[in-house]
């Protein structure tokens, strides 16, 4: 990995943040991949099939793990019960945030993964998937942010 400021490349992985964008004064941690220079990486993510979406501390436990994986800071998780069922919840994080709805009559859960920088929320999806062990997951990707 390298890492230096004003006008040089930073590296993680794939991920390169231009010098175009990286100086001592800004450095807002855009990502340069494949020709394009963008905010972040923002995942919608369904997952299907499985048990455990009514269950608060599981789904607390899974998703700062997940955020761990990813590279992420947790900064706050906030999660709120419904009646009779159903969690939705948030995870503000330093690099943005993850967010989720459970319909566990469903088997169901919808959650959004939005990281910026050298995170990388494709490690949190499968720290997700082990978690849940889902029959099904839908991903998208969006990036975000897009400056060229």
């Amino acid at each position: 990995m390298k890492e230096a400021f004003a006008g040089k490349m930073l590296e993680d992985d794939e991920r390169i943040i231009s010098p175009e964008v990286a100086s001592e004064e800004r450095l807002d941690y855009f990502i340069h991949k494949d020709g394009l220079t963008y905010a972040g990486t923002h995942l919608i993510v369904d997952l299907w099939g499985s048990e455990g979406f009514n269950d608060p501390e599981l789904i607390e436990t899974a998703l700062v793990k997940a955020i761990d994986a990813a590279g992420a800071t947790l900064l706050h998780i906030h999660i709120h019960a419904f009646e009779p069922n159903g969690l939705s919840g948030v995870a503000v994080l330093a690099e943005s945030h993850v967010s989720f709805h459970s319909w566990p009559e469903r088997g169901y859960m919808a959650l959004d993964i939005f990281m910026c920088g050298r995170a990388d929320p494709y490690k949190a999806v499968a720290v997700l998937r082990d978690a849940f062990r889902p029959e099904t997951v839908h991903l998208n990707e969006i990036k975000r942010g897009i400056v060229n």
